[in-house]
This record gives structure tokens, sequence and C-alpha cells, in this order.
């Protein structure tokens, strides 16, 4: 798996933090909930980024519980 796809779901993560853009990547402003690097597979760690579907999704499941 490229480190341009999301460590969770495999799809495409579309990360730009290392583009030249003023705004940066949409991840540069997102709040991460900690519970969601623990799904992160180890040989992933800090060298893919989580998609921002993945990061909705999860949110959403956790204000279900």
């Amino acid at each position: 798996m490229a480190n341009t796809h999301c460590p969770l779901c495999g799809e495409e993560n579309k990360c730009m933090v290392d583009a030249t853009e003023p705004n940066g990547c949409w991840c540069t402003i997102e709040k991460f909930p900690k519970g969601i690097f623990e799904l992160v597979p180890e040989e992933s760690i800090r060298k893919h980024c989580i998609c921002q579907n993945c990061v909705t999704k999860y949110k959403e499941e956790v204000q279900k519980i």
C-alpha cells in the first residue's frame, strides 16, 4: 500500500500535507479522536495518513455509543 492510501480503508487518502497551497490539507485543522490511531496497523503508523471519510465514519460510530 502506497503512502497515498488510507491504512484503514485502503482508499486514496487525498493527503495534501506536502502541498504548497496556503491552506494545506484538511488534516491540519481536523481533530482526530485518539482511538482512531489504535486501528492503524503497526507497519503504517506515521507512514500513512487516515482519510477524511474514515475519520468522519469513526466519529459517527463513537457518537452512537
